[in-house]
Parts: C-alpha cells; sequence; structure tokens
C-alpha cells in the first residue's frame, strides 16, 4: 500500500507545506503536482492534484503535492503565478535533492496546470501532466512548448476553463500534447476522477 507523509522545505517566499505519496514499491521516478487556484480554495488536498498524484504512484513514482505560498501553512502571499512557479521549481529541487539521480515528472491541474507550464522548461523534466490548463485566463503565449512526453486531460463539459480555448491554444502549438478528452466531464471531473487516473497511467506506463 501506499502512504502519505507531511513534509515541509523552503521556498523563496519562506516555508512551504507538502505531502509526500510514496508508490507501493521502491520509487523510480520522482513528481511533484501543482494544485487549483489559491484565491479558490485551490490547495493541495484538491481531488483532481490528489488522484495525479496517486497515477504517478501507479507508475512507480513518489510524488509530492505542496501548498503554493499563502495556501495552508506555507508562507507568502499569491504571486500571480510568477511566484508559485519559483514554489514549484523549488518543490522539484527538493525532492531532488532529498532522492538524487531519479528522473523528474510534472503535473498540474487548472492554475496548478498553468504553473507547471511556465516551470517544465526551467528543469530537466521527463514527463508533463496537465489537467484542464487555464490558458484563457493567464497568458501563455511567452511560455516555451513542451519538448517532454506530455498529456493534457480536458473534460468537454468544462465550466471553468473554455474547452475551446484549451482545443484552439493545442492546435497551434509546433509540437502538441497527447490529448485525452473525457466527454461530458466538468472542471473538477466529479465521478470521473478514475478515468482522470487511468488516462495518465496508460499514457505513461513503461516509460521514464
Amino acid at each position: 500500500m501506499s502512504a502519505s507523509e507531511a513534509v515541509s522545505f523552503t521556498g523563496s517566499a519562506g516555508r512551504i507545506e507538502g505531502m509526500l505519496d510514496r508508490p507501493a514499491a521502491e520509487p523510480r521516478v520522482l513528481a511533484v503536482v501543482c494544485h487549483p487556484h489559491p484565491l479558490q480554495q485551490g490547495a493541495m488536498t484538491n481531488k483532481v492534484t490528489y488522484i495525479v498524484a496517486r497515477a504517478f504512484n501507479d507508475l512507480g513514482a513518489l510524488s509530492l503535492r505542496f501548498n503554493f505560498r499563502g495556501v495552508g501553512k506555507s508562507a507568502g502571499t499569491y504571486d500571480n503565478g510568477v511566484g508559485e512557479t519559483e514554489d514549484a521549481l523549488a518543490a522539484l529541487d527538493w525532492l531532488a535533492t532529498q532522492n538524487p539521480g531519479l528522473p523528474m515528472w510534472l503535473g498540474g491541474f487548472s492554475f496548478g496546470a498553468y504553473v507547471a507550464l511556465r516551470a517544465q522548461s526551467e528543469r530537466p523534466i521527463k514527463r508533463l501532466v496537465t489537467v484542464a490548463p487555464a490558458v484563457e485566463r493567464f497568458n501563455v503565449d511567452p511560455i516555451q512548448s513542451p519538448r517532454m512526453p506530455w498529456l493534457l486531460i480536458q473534460g468537454d463539459a468544462d465550466e471553468v476553463v473554455s474547452p475551446q480555448a484549451v482545443f484552439d491554444w493545442v492546435a497551434a502549438l509546433a509540437v502538441k500534447p497527447k490529448l485525452a478528452v473525457l466527454k461530458g466531464a466538468g472542471h473538477f471531473f466529479h465521478g470521473r476522477l478514475n478515468e482522470v487516473r487511468q488516462a495518465v497511467v496508460q499514457a505513461f506506463s513503461g516509460g521514464q
């Protein structure tokens, strides 16, 4: 059985609160998962964030969820994605320092997917998962397109992030992600979390 452990580490705004989700066997990969918008009750306990971390566990990864600055016991205040990207990079660096030599994956949901997109070009990320990325709410134009294997999960009945905006954005990318569209699924994937988990596992089984 996998298990969870409360941890903390230091970022540019101070202490960051986190939760390690361990795979059943010795980890062969490290993964960081970013949560939804801090000003809209987003936190590392969010169910979609949790299920992505568990999907990474299924694939043999040691997963780290963490609270962005100003959320829970994490120090600092909301910084419109800029400081939160620093938090994500601090999470990746801390996890890599604790477990040297293992490849790194990155995931995020909604605002967290936007942060993951910002962070992925700053570290040697081997796999990327973005769930319902908030591409119309934040400026994604300056973001360097991911070059690693990348899964994008989107519900086509999303009431928060426009599915069409996501599809249009993907269509304009030179290098496109693998796209998993969940028919009838809303933003929080109520009743569909197992499908999110399965999409991640199916996309990346057998790879590092």
